[in-house]
């Protein structure tokens, strides 16, 4: 009788207890393989994984023109980052920068915010951080500053409830809210309204 490990060493010299042990071993690796610590593919759908606060695209270094039905430029608007998200169909804004032109040959009106805010269904531009609008005409420099402002680009209105300062080279205008009809040239202030006026330029 042949001791045990004699038996072993005259298996191992068969071809197929060498095949035999191949199998087992290439299916012993691919079984731990499949039920490694790897995670299971994902099955949320692009919105889960991104989650909601994650935009659906955005633009860098933005610059946009529009014109009138006559070819004139109506406004130019920059931003170093714009996101845009589906859900709401709304834009966000980092620094908007806006030049509003009205009619030929008058000088812009300059826009400009730390953030804004784009709904894009209700045409309406939010505006917050330091929000200033300014305009130089006939060298004189007028200012509003406030800390909020809505822009309705369907009705042609600007209003806010947050205080505004309107100024110029004769005086400043505080107020708690205004509301503008911008092709009106027609400014309503609120409530709370005081002014200083200098009457020697």
């Amino acid at each position: 009788m042949k001791p045990p490990v004699a038996s072993l060493i005259d298996l191992s010299e068969r071809p197929w207890v060498r095949t035999l042990a191949l199998v087992v071993l290439i299916g012993a690796t691919v079984f731990l393989l499949w039920r490694s610590d790897a995670p299971p593919a994902p099955s949320a759908t692009p919105d889960e994984l991104r989650g909601p606060a994650e935009p659906d695209g955005f633009v860098v270094d933005g610059h946009y023109r529009a014109y009138d039905a006559q070819g004139n430029l109506h406004i130019e608007f920059t931003s170093p980052r714009i996101e845009q998200f589906e859900a709401g169909n709304v834009a966000t804004m980092d620094s908007p920068l806006a030049h509003v032109y009205g009619d030929e040959g008058n000088t812009p009106w300059t826009v400009a915010a730390d953030h804004g805010s784009l709904l894009q269904n209700e045409r309406l531009l939010y505006l917050t951080g330091d929000v200033r609008v300014t305009r130089t005409a006939a060298g004189q420099d007028t200012r509003l500053t406030t800390s909020e402002l809505t822009l309705d680009s369907d009705q042609g209105v600007a209003y806010t409830d947050a205080p505004v300062e309107i100024s110029d080279r004769y005086g400043t205008t505080r107020a708690t809210g205004m509301k503008a009809w911008i092709d009106q040239r027609i400014l309503e202030l609120n409530a709370h309204v005081e002014g200083r006026y200098d009457t020697t330029p």
